[in-house]
């Protein structure tokens, strides 16, 4: 099996505003680039785009292509779990949304301290493991965005987990957040498989600071700078899959031809990573993945993954007064109904959701202070 996965957790949309709205049509063309150049593994979970991530993979392969051509991997969603009536019809729902009768690879989604609720006040591990015995699950794993102390303790009273999917990237290799270098370790002890999410750290390693970029372009003018994302994860030893989150055919077409080009990192290109990520490190001011996880819980249905993503951005570039960073900023506060930076009450809830751990109120804060200004037209 091709070491790539089709990450299905930022599908292009019609409205960027709605995260329901799945271009269906454009994600039947991105899964026949997928299938047609080898690779048939698929990634979904029950939270994604509202449930329309399940549908969409029905659709583009699972309605159209052999059930042993491909393979699907679904996560039980322990963190809106909170009693034992809710596993079986989740479950079921999932099945029924997938139109499939098992899942390939089936994870307890995010086995973390946030999630806790859904795995030690409810028996979810049993009700896996007997779904395993039924047949309905061949693989069984976990994802997790916990530290590695955490995932230790999980794997050593959870022996029968057979993988492990883990926040891996160059950036957070040695970030004491994240921890993945520790976690990796931490599945190698336990003799555990590793999935690799977030290999782009959602994006943000394909877009990296001009004068990150051009050390990378001086070693090698001819590889993108996602490959090199790419081949770091893909040479890991105990890496057995890579899942990459594309939004375009486009995106997709370029996540292929990079990872079917792939060689391994040479001593003088993991220096260079080690610059690069000084570099990325000195400019980021925001941690945020586009994980979404929190979108749900704002009350004031504030986006707080776009509008970090624009301060990030507006942050690297730091162009003064006027920036098209600011004037997109500006747009989106145009559109009816959606919350700015300035709307969040600092209630937390959010905060509650995010496995990057950000302090998002605080956060916004400045987001408002650097945007909502007399110059772009805004008023206490």
């Amino acid at each position: 099996m091709k070491k790539l996965a089709f990450g299905m957790m930022r599908l292009p949309l019609l409205d960027e505003n709605d995260e329901s709205s799945v271009d269906f049509e454009q994600v039947n063309k991105m899964a026949d680039l997928f299938m047609e150049k080898g690779f048939t593994f698929f990634d979904t979970a029950y939270p994604y785009h509202m449930g329309n991530s399940e549908v969409a993979l029905r659709k583009a392969v699972i309605d159209r292509y052999p059930r042993d051509s491909y393979v699907v991997v679904d996560k039980l969603p322990l963190f809106i779990i909170t009693s034992e009536d809710q596993l079986e019809p989740i479950f079921s729902e999932q099945l029924e949304r997938l139109g499939i009768d098992y899942f390939d690879y089936y994870l307890m989604h995010n086995v973390s301290g946030f999630s806790e609720t859904g795995f030690l006040d409810v028996d979810s591990f049993s009700f896996v493991n007997e779904k395993k015995s039924e047949g309905k699950i061949k693989h069984l794993g976990l994802s997790t965005h916990a530290n590695a102390e955490y995932l230790d303790t999980i794997l050593t009273l959870h022996p029968e987990m057979e993988f492990v999917l883990l926040q891996i990237n160059y950036l957070d290799w040695e970030s004491e957040g994240v921890e993945s270098r520790k976690c990796y370790e931490v599945a190698c002890k336990h003799n555990k498989p590793v999935m690799v999410m977030e290999p782009l750290k959602g994006g943000f390693l394909a877009d990296i600071p001009p004068e990150a970029e051009k050390l990378m372009k001086d070693y090698n003018p001819d590889a993108s700078v996602i490959s090199w994302a790419l081949r770091f994860v893909a040479g890991l030893d105990n890496v057995c899959m890579v899942l990459t989150g594309a939004s375009s055919l486009k995106q997709l077409e370029e996540n292929i031809d990079d990872f079917e080009n792939l060689t391994p990192l040479n001593d003088e290109e993991y220096e260079i990573l080690g610059k690069v990520s000084e570099i990325i490190n000195s400019n980021i001011t925001v941690d945020c993945t586009k994980c979404k996880y929190c979108l749900d819980s704002c009350p004031e249905e504030i986006n707080i993954p776009k509008l970090f993503d624009l301060y990030n951005s507006e942050k690297i570039l730091d162009l003064g007064d006027w920036t098209p960073v600011g004037n997109a900023y500006v747009n989106y506060s145009k559109i009816p109904g959606v919350g700015l930076a300035s709307d969040c009450t600092e209630c937390e809830a959010c905060v509650k959701e995010c496995p990057q751990h950000i302090d998002i109120p605080e956060v916004m804060k400045d987001v408002a202070k650097i945007f909502e200004t007399d110059y772009y037209g805004f008023t206490d």
